[in-house]
């Protein structure tokens, strides 16, 4: 019975050890997710090729088939993709999957209202490049949202968004001395950290929303907190109701589904 898992999985190290970027991938891919509570299908974005590229793999290998929901949060979202969830794997296996990650690929165009598909990724201050996980992923809920909501939102953003910057900063300062043998104090390693984050505010400027996801905010809803932080690399086009009907299920205190609710199989279909 564990053969296919043990096949699947030696295949799974062969793709770790090789690079995200898949030649000749059809644009606009579609991949159906059949769950036991309904059926979804996702158009994958070509502007964030290394995260479609990498889902492909995964779909491909089969790596999705029989995971669970492992974190739903009514109003928020649906996660899956966790490998200590995938029978069949090692507890080696699962720490190496759990290990990967794919660099962030943030695109404006592309933002978490309803049905965005994103990655998840550990927090900013053990991943001050915000990282995407390899395998989890997770399917906004959300909620509607009011133009004072909104500024609200947009202003968190910018303060998330100006923290991090700098905390990278810091630590690319601080690694770059070091790897040259130069002793900086602490205050040299902020001024000169402060000098980039100058010059990025200058470049950059801060963060707005656009009228699209202003109106989707307002319209459909969504979760605008996570733009421009956590990487959107798709879109629910069908099966917006299944999301609805997987969030609205019974959780524990540790938002784990009372039951079980998993992903049965996950192809790709265009």
């Amino acid at each position: 019975m564990n053969r296919p898992v043990k096949q699947c999985t030696a295949f799974l190290f062969a793709f770790l050890a090789i690079s995200c970027a898949t030649p000749g991938v059809s644009e606009n891919t579609v991949v159906s997710i059949k769950t036991t509570l309904g059926d979804i299908k996702v158009k994958l974005y070509d502007g964030t090729p290394l995260h479609r590229d990498n889902f492909i793999k995964l779909v491909n290998m089969g790596f999705y088939n029989g995971i669970s929901f492992h974190r739903v949060i009514k109003d928020f979202m649906i996660q899956a993709g966790n490998p200590s969830n995938r029978t069949g794997l090692t507890k080696e296996e699962s720490d190496t999957l759990s290990s990967y990650t794919i660099p962030a690929e943030f695109r404006r165009e592309y933002y978490h209202k309803k049905g965005a598909l994103a990655a998840a990724r550990q927090g900013n201050d053990v991943n001050p490049e915000m990282r995407s996980s390899g395998t989890q992923f997770y399917i906004v809920q959300g909620v509607r949202y009011t133009d004072s909501e909104l500024a609200t939102a947009e202003s968190r953003i910018n303060s998330n968004i100006k923290q991090t910057v700098f905390a990278k900063y810091l630590k690319e300062t601080g690694d770059s001395a070091r790897m040259a043998g130069i002793s900086l104090q602490d205050s040299e390693i902020q001024e000169k950290a402060s000098m980039k984050m100058f010059d990025y505010l200058t470049r950059e400027g801060d963060f707005k929303f656009t009228e699209n996801q202003i109106n989707d905010y307002k319209t459909i809803g969504g979760v605008p907190r996570l733009d421009a932080t956590y990487t959107v690399f798709g879109e629910v086009i069908e099966g917006l109701d299944i999301i609805d009907k997987i969030a609205a299920v019974q959780t524990d205190q540790s938002d784990k589904p009372v039951s079980d609710v998993r992903i049965l199989t996950m192809k790709i279909v265009r």
